[in-house]
């Protein structure tokens, strides 16, 4: 099978691209430079003959269709994800503009099947206490929220035309080998510099990204069920258990206070306001308060393609060592973490 991936240098594409070329398939990438490709998929030790690259861009409509032309499947993984108020203009075009470009041509190129890969956060705020795959789309009050909320709704309204649309819905991920150390990598590091003794009350559906790969690699050849729509494994987890877990993993105290996170809005707020002027990232940021007030437990009964999550503590510590080989993380940061001797694994 050949499957055309667009986000095939991030996070979650290239681990889902290195679990596809496992599951025997080939691959054709969509991306800005070449050179993005050797770094991403290096960790993973991918067969360079089994994945083409198209040089181009998600929001290029003649991009997009050179991308798709003979595709078997697609998996669209193309998505800006931050809470970095310079980034506000960037996330609403390539979130909702791509997926709109990429499912549109995907669908008259005959691929099936297309799979978009949208967010939990997709979700948010939800009016149950849990979520499942018939949860309606959210309408949240942030911006990267938002601009999934907005692609979900393209991909929904393909689904209801009946076209072979399947959408996966990853938690907030994380494990080894970030090529681009996004926001949740950035954010554990952060807690181990001692860059944010302050933590909002609340939590947040929390995932193995090699779990959500071998997701999408599953969905190619899975019979579509149910509603068409599948979670990334995940566990839910407290912020307060997110730090317990830190701690109990490197053996650091990481002395740490927690407020209510509706009350530190104002203070995001103002965070984002001089981020805007600020040259450095300043590790408080309203789209994560947001987030951790109104995230919501994922439906034990929803549909994760069999796949069970990992624990966190294994999880965590892979990422942490992955932090500490690629010089992230000095020795005192990592603490104990790093005394594991099991090699971190790509898979």
């Amino acid at each position: 099978m050949l499957v055309s991936v667009t986000g095939g240098t991030g996070f979650v594409g290239a681990h889902s691209v290195a679990a596809i070329v496992r599951a025997g398939h080939r691959v054709r990438l969509l991306v800005r430079s070449e050179s993005t490709v050797d770094r991403a998929l290096a960790p993973f030790g991918v067969d360079h003959g089994a994945v083409d690259v198209v040089v181009g861009d998600a929001l290029v409509e003649t991009s997009v269709a050179r991308l798709v032309r003979g595709a078997d499947a697609v998996l669209h993984a193309a998505s800006v994800y931050s809470f970095d108020s310079r980034q506000r203009a960037t996330m609403r075009e390539t979130n909702e503009r791509s997926t709109e470009l990429v499912l549109e041509a995907a669908r008259r190129a005959g691929a099936n099947p297309i799979i978009h890969v949208s967010s939990v956060g997709a979700l948010f705020p939800a009016r149950e206490r849990v979520i499942g795959d018939a949860s309606p789309v959210g309408q949240p009050r942030e911006t990267y929220l938002a601009s999934k909320a907005a692609a979900e709704r393209i991909a929904r309204r393909h689904q209801d035309e009946g076209s072979p649309v399947v959408i996966s819905y990853p938690p907030a991920l994380l494990g080894p080998h970030d090529p681009k150390l996004g926001d949740q990598t950035t954010r554990l590091r952060n807690v181990l510099r001692g860059l944010m003794p302050i933590w909002p009350l609340g939590g947040l559906p929390l995932g193995d990204v090699r779990d959500t790969a071998l997701l999408h690699a599953r969905l190619l050849t899975a019979p579509r069920t149910g509603q068409g729509r599948h979670f990334g494994p995940s566990h839910y987890l407290s912020t307060r258990d997110y730090v317990h877990n830190l701690r109990d993993i490197t053996g650091r105290m990481l002395p740490t206070v927690f407020l209510p996170a509706r009350g530190m809005y104002p203070v995001g707020m103002l965070a984002d306001l001089l981020q805007r002027v600020w040259p450095w990232h300043i590790p408080a940021e309203y789209g994560a308060l947001y987030t951790c007030a109104c995230a919501t437990r994922v439906d034990e009964a929803a549909s994760t393609g069999g796949i069970v999550a990992r624990p966190v503590s294994e999880t965590m510590r892979d990422t942490v060592r992955w932090l500490h080989a690629s010089g992230q993380l000095s020795d005192r940061q990592a603490g104990a973490a790093v005394l594991q001797l099991t090699p971190v694994s790509a898979r």
